[in-house]
């Protein structure tokens, strides 16, 4: 089973996403914010990662480039999914090192296709 990671300071979209998800089979946990999901990156080992960006102190940014630069989490695909959704913010979440990036509302359907993506499959 696929254990995502989401990483979302916001119930509600966290609620959606993990319905989404679990759905489809996938095995979901949540962190609340980009510390919780830095933590919870290295102690679960997740097969894929959903980062939100603008979170209360580490942001989604800061949390990618963490992610990506470590070497017991760097592995790991991050899709960034947020609201923010102009190129530049595209293209500096791709630098931290995230895979995709997803604009706020997802749908079911881009949600799992971008999952699949990332995960070479």
């Amino acid at each position: 089973m696929t254990r995502v990671l989401i990483v979302d300071d916001s119930p509600t979209e966290t609620h959606v996403l993990r319905g989404m998800l679990e759905k489809h089979g996938y095995d979901v946990s949540v962190a609340e914010n980009g510390e919780d999901g830095i933590r919870l990156a290295k102690s679960e080992s997740p097969d894929i990662i959903l980062m939100d960006i603008v979170m209360p102190g580490v942001n989604g940014f800061q949390a990618t480039r963490k992610l990506s630069k470590d070497p017991a989490t760097g592995s790991i695909p991050i899709v960034i999914i947020s609201t923010k959704d102009q190129d530049t913010d595209r293209i500096w979440g791709m630098r931290q090192g995230a895979k995709d990036y997803i604009t706020k509302p997802v749908t079911e359907q881009g949600l799992i296709e971008k999952i699949k993506g990332a995960l070479g499959g």
